[in-house]
């Protein structure tokens, strides 16, 4: 398995992918309406080239036997490394590569010097809660965040320490 960083000429191909996944994903859990807007307004090419020049933010395609077949994103806060996002496509689910790629973000927030990773997390995404947990995430807070167009996150907060 590879971790390749997303260059700037390879945005738009990480948002073509993100919001493929985004719209398998969340129908489950989010209205079309929702999805539509949170995957313009954070994984949309103009809302990652933002995050990268702006908000501390580098984008990691995950690339299984020459597929990518997920991302993850990542931001380096003052206290500790924020989580942002970690999505696979559905036919890579439940295959252990979330595991690898969390292992390389324990990594990454090592090598930055971090001491633990944060992360928020849909409260209703109940499967993604547990995987949490299971790689020995705590739930530290809620956060209900007002996101515009009439939508809000409702998330637990998440810490991992290392």
């Amino acid at each position: 398995m590879e971790f390749l960083e997303v260059k700037k000429d390879e945005i738009k191909e990480l948002a073509q992918l993100a919001g493929e996944i985004w719209h398998e994903y969340w129908p489950c859990i989010l209205t079309e309406a929702q999805i539509n807007y949170m995957v313009e307004k954070f994984q949309s090419e103009k809302a990652i080239i933002e995050q990268i020049l702006h908000q501390n933010y580098s984008y990691y395609f995950i690339v299984e036997n020459g597929v990518k077949c997920g991302y993850f994103g990542i931001s380096r806060c003052k206290d500790y490394l924020f989580l942002s996002k970690l999505y696979l496509k559905k036919e890579f689910r439940h295959r252990g590569i979330g595991r690898v790629a969390f292992d390389k973000i324990k990594e990454l927030a090592k090598n930055f010097g971090y001491s633990s990773i944060r992360l928020t997390v849909n409260k209703n995404n109940k499967k993604t809660i547990n995987a949490y947990l299971k790689y020995r995430f705590a739930i530290i807070d809620k956060a209900v965040t007002d996101i515009g167009n009439g939508f809000v996150m409702d998330d637990y907060i998440m810490s991992y320490t290392i």
